[in-house]
């Protein structure tokens, strides 16, 4: 079963709540970073993308580590960062067109996520977990969440959303993209017991984004061990929880730089000996997917732009294979990247680039039109259930399967590694 825990949380003062958190240090480059920090001196970038400041160095240089730390010293002690007196939940709700998503962050165990309570469905890269592992341990702070999911077999969304109306936020933040991020403090005995037996109850967690920051954090526990620096914080890594069947996800489109040597005549008549293709008149560009014709759940269906034109790809699902083979992105990558264009290793081909799916299809299309891609593969969204499916499988998703809404700030609250 599944063990949370409440913690002193280390968060933004009133006063510079509106100036402080920032988007994940994984979604922004360095020099995009370095222009935020030049527009915004407090945002927890300067903390989380240090390297935006030290240009000279190598992005992993020790100076870079060394530079974190001290970044984050001199925001406590410029006051812009505080400190809870006691333990507490932390309820987080985000808003997103019309639709508010709530979440629950607290810390959960790192031997939980060593014995696969908390499942995995992504491999994680050493050089990404070197990075986070050596900034958590040199910050001494999980500084950034962890996304997990939980199957709500009761009413434990419900619980949460009633504590969180029960009290006022103490810090709310609009982000650029026009999501509203709220933060509520659950320090009362009767809330936090509450919080605690509900997921008490819970036999498993899902990683749905942050693998990486969970592997590092389980390296940072296991560096301090050996080291004999370990205390029970660096034992836990902080988390949000969302119920399954409450966040949103999103296909992840795949651009083709060229065809292998085909013209597009070739292309399609390769790919009609492996899909049903249906010509399709018109797509409002202005969404951001193709609504399918086809929508039997026995059927593998994706949307091909090439040459100006649409077409719907179909085939049947075979009801033999595994979790992963059953995934609309598995079957792209084996009949067609691998097969036909020879895109073999999809997380390093200079060959292939990734959309979320999140932006409009008007954005992908301007990138074909415009002859820098040969062709767009639009996916349909993996469900939260295939997700945990994969996980309860012990399978491994292909590269950029999903695209996670909401998306979580970083500073809202923090967890220090005392």
């Amino acid at each position: 079963m599944v063990t949370v825990s409440p913690f002193i949380g280390l968060h933004p003062t009133a006063e510079s709540f509106s100036a402080v958190p920032s988007v994940p240090y994984d979604v922004i480059e360095r020099d995009e970073a370095a222009e935020e920090i030049a527009k915004n001196p407090q945002s927890l970038l300067r903390v989380i993308r240090t390297d935006a400041e030290l240009k000279d160095l190598d992005a992993h240089d020790d100076k870079i580590y060394e530079g974190a730390k001290e970044m984050f010293a001199k925001f406590k002690a410029d006051g812009l960062l505080e400190s809870d007196n006691s333990p507490a939940y932390y309820i987080y709700r985000i808003t997103m067109g019309g639709k508010t998503f709530t979440g629950l962050v607290s810390c959960v165990s790192v031997a939980e996520y060593n014995d696969n309570t908390i499942k995995k469905h992504e491999l994680t890269r050493y050089d990404k977990e070197e990075d986070r592992t050596r900034h958590i341990d040199a910050v001494s702070c999980h500084t950034g969440q962890v996304f997990l999911l939980y199957k709500d077999t009761g009413n434990v969304e419900a619980t949460l959303k009633s504590l969180a109306d029960a009290k006022q936020p103490f810090g709310e933040y609009t982000a650029k993209n026009g999501t509203f991020h709220q933060i509520y403090r659950i320090d009362d005995d009767a809330g936090i017991a509450a919080i605690t037996s509900m997921f008490a109850a819970i036999p498993n967690l899902y990683i749905a984004d942050g693998h990486h920051r969970a592997k590092s954090s389980a390296n940072v526990c296991e560096r301090r061990k050996t080291e004999g620096r370990l205390t029970p914080d660096a034992e836990q890594f902080m988390a949000v929880l969302f119920a399954h069947d409450s966040v949103t996800i999103y296909g992840y489109h795949r651009l083709i730089r060229d065809l292998a040597g085909l013209n597009a005549d070739m292309f399609l008549n390769d790919l009609s000996l492996r899909f049903t293709i249906t010509p399709v008149k018109k797509v409002d560009i202005k969404k951001n997917a193709v609504p399918p014709r086809e929508t039997s759940p026995k059927m593998h269906v994706m949307h091909l732009y090439l040459e100006s034109q649409w077409y719907e790809l179909t085939r049947p699902v075979d009801e033999a294979a595994d979790a992963i083979e059953r995934l609309d992105v598995s079957v792209l990558q084996n009949l067609v990247l691998d097969d036909m264009l020879a895109i073999l290793d999809p997380r390093g081909d200079p060959r292939i680039a990734f959309v979320g799916g999140v932006v409009p299809l008007e954005e992908v299309t301007k990138q074909v039109d415009s002859g820098e891609f040969a062709a767009a593969f639009i996916m349909q969204p993996v469900t939260a259930q295939g997700v945990i499916d994969v996980a309860d499988a012990g399978l491994i998703m292909p590269p950029k399967s999903t695209w996670f809404e909401p998306k979580l700030l970083s500073g809202m609250v923090m967890h220090e590694i005392r």
